[in-house]
This record gives C-alpha cells, sequence and structure tokens, in this order.
C-alpha cells in the first residue's frame, strides 16, 4: 500500500500488474485462461512466459517470452536430466533475470516462473506465489514415504516467493485452494463413450503403443508429444496434442490414464472420471501429488512395466470413482489477493 501511494496510484488510477507464467507442461497455462481475464479486469496486465516444452497457446498477448529453465520429458516415464541439463544455459538465465524490469510494476504475481521470481529476490521486489507447487510443498499436504531431498530442495528454490497461496487436489491449509478448473471443461456434459483416454508424455509412443496394446478389448484414445499426425494401431489411437480434442476425448472416456501431474488429474476427478496416475520419474512434484492421490483413493503404479498389468486391469475392471467438490471460486481467490497486496 505504501508502494502504491508513493506511485500515486489511487482508486482511479490503473495497477501495473507482471502475471508470470511457468510455460513446462500445460497445467500453468491452462490455468492462466482463468486467471488473466480476471487480472485484467483489476489492473493493466503484461503476461510472461518462460520455458520451452508447452503445447498450449495463450489467447492474449505475451510481452515477455524467455527461455527460462524447462524439464525436458523423456521416453520411458521420466524426465531427461541429460537433455534438461544441455537446455539450459546459465549464462542465458542471468541474463534474463538482469534484464527483467519488475521493478516497474505495482505486482508481481507468480506461477511457478522462476525468472521473474529470481528478478525480485535478486531486487528486493515483493513476488506473490500462486501455484500448486507451493500447495503440494505446503506442510499440510500429502507426503510420499520415499525421501528426495534433492528434489525436495530444487522445487524449494526454483521460484522463490515473498508469500505464498496454492492450489491442490483439496484445501489443506487456510492458504491452499482447490484447484482451478477452467471454464471449458466445467462447461462440458460428460458421457461414456466406452474408450479410455491416455495422456502420458513423459513415454513415447512405442512404449504406449507395446504397453496399451496388450488390454486387447479396451480402446485406448492416447494424447502424444511426440507425433504430429493422428494413427490406428490395433486398438490404440495416437492423436497430436490439441487441447478441444482431447478435453472432449477426457469428457466423453470410461476412465483416464496419464502422468501424476495436476491439472488433468483434477479435471479427470472434476468430470466424475475413473483416474489412474503414473507419477514421472525424477519428477519430485509429481511423487507429491501420487502421495495426494493415492490418499484420496486413487489407484497409483510406478511405471507401465509389465508387473503392473494386474493393477491396471483391475482399474480397468473396477467402478470406483472418487467424488470431488471444485467450486468455481476463481475470480474470488485472485480478487481477494490482489486487494491484500496491491
Amino acid at each position: 500500500m505504501d508502494k502504491m501511494r508513493t506511485l500515486g496510484i489511487g482508486k482511479n488510477a490503473t495497477m501495473k500488474i507482471l502475471y508470470a507464467v511457468q510455460g513446462t507442461g500445460n497445467g500453468h497455462l491452462c490455468r492462466a485462461l482463468d486467471i488473466i481475464p480476471i487480472l485484467q479486469d483489476l489492473g493493466e496486465v503484461d503476461v510472461l512466459v518462460s520455458g520451452i516444452q508447452a503445447d498450449i497457446q495463450l489467447p492474449f498477448p505475451v510481452k515477455y517470452r524467455l527461455h527460462g529453465l524447462s524439464f525436458i520429458f523423456g521416453k520411458s516415464g521420466g524426465v531427461d536430466l541429460w537433455r534438461t541439463f544441455l537446455s539450459s544455459t546459465v549464462r542465458k538465465f542471468v541474463q534474463e533475470i538482469n534484464t527483467l524490469p519488475v521493478e516497474q510494476y505495482d505486482l508481481v504475481i507468480n506461477d511457478f516462473e522462476p525468472i521473474s521470481a529470481w528478478a525480485c529476490q535478486t531486487r528486493d521486489v515483493p513476488c506473490i506465489g500462486l501455484s500448486h507447487q507451493i500447495g503440494a510443498l505446503d506442510a499440510a499436504s500429502p507426503k510420499p514415504d520415499e525421501k528426495d531431498m534433492l528434489g525436495k530442495f530444487i522445487m524449494k528454490n526454483y521460484a522463490p516467493t515473498s508469500v505464498s497461496y496454492g492450489f491442490h487436489f483439496k484445501s489443506y491449509s487456510k492458504n491452499i485452494f482447490t484447484p482451478v478448473i477452467r471454464q471449458s471443461i466445467r462447461e462440458l456434459e460428460p458421457k461414456d463413450a466406452g474408450h479410455y483416454t491416455v495422456y502420458l508424455p513423459a513415454y513415447d509412443d512405442a512404449h504406449l503403443l507395446k504397453n496399451l496394446s496388450k488390454f486387447s478389448d479396451v480402446q485406448w484414445d492416447v494424447y502424444s508429444k511426440h507425433n504430429k499426425k493422428k494413427f490406428s494401431l490395433k486398438n490404440v489411437t495416437i492423436n497430436p496434442i490439441q487441447s478441444d480434442s482431447f478435453i472432449q476425448s477426457m469428457a466423453h472416456s470410461s476412465g483416464v490414464l496419464c502422468g501424476a501431474g495436476f491439472e488433468t488429474p483434477a479435471e479427470a476427478l472434476y468430470l466424475n472420471k475413473k483416474l489412474l496416475v503414473v507419477p514421472m520419474k525424477n519428477q519430485y512434484e509429481q511423487h507429491l501429488n501420487a502421495a495426494a492421490l493415492e490418499q484420496m483413493g486413487i489407484p497409483v503404479i510406478n511405471s507401465l512395466k509389465r508387473k503392473y498389468d494386474y493393477a491396471i486391469e483391475a482399474w480397468l475392471n473396477g467402478k470406483n470413482k472418487v467424488n470431488v467438490n471444485y467450486p468455481d471460486v476463481t475470480r474470488e481467490i485472485v480478487t481477494n489477493i490482489v486487494e491484500k497486496h496491491k
């Protein structure tokens, strides 16, 4: 508030907001689809996206497109640590931090985005964290039995913030909110057309075809980061990533098989679909998510290896669904945060 008075910002002035979004994967950008219009009602918004692994395009002007730090998906169930290292250059990262003018904004809101977070940190500019990762790391949120100290350290220091608010599958504490379910999902009319929707970006098409075709009486509708053209082999259809097609497939599925990310499992639960998750190797956040989902009654398997065939078969034959309550309160959450910290 003192900063606003210094800048001469009052009730009739326009607040300048920087909204910085992590561009690795699609979940952050899906959440941004609903959050950005709310922020635009509250001030003048510049959008920053960093990362090189997203398939979603924002329908808003993006002022800053930065390389940032991206985790590169592998082809057999995990993050490719070597390619991740090669894709990141310290010099470029530092340059992006030093040249980002965060001090020009009245409010910086950060969805697990490292450039703006570290730019604020090094220049003593307040940075408001609003991300799922904050929710997953919260002391009250479920944790896996297996300790990953390096993964925890990286996640805690990847995008440091001054104040933290998070999203998770449940509201485990007062600053942790239930998921942002985008309007395009809320407007769907779910039904069961008999197929199973698959999104496992850490597996290549060969692995998925080999492992899913074993369940020959099941129609698998796979969405792949590794192929640009649709094709079918036996009972498996491989589709390129396309948001509208994917959410229609998910809404009309019998169940969803996916990684232990956040947005896709949350949307599947909202649509009341059977869910089975496979957390990525070398990805601590996914193991935090898997712990929370398992506590809710969602089955979790460690890979698609043959020893998990029985678990997949049991899931296919089962009828158990987990009911959730994810109210549409995103505008209230974002407005309250902005009002509190402006």
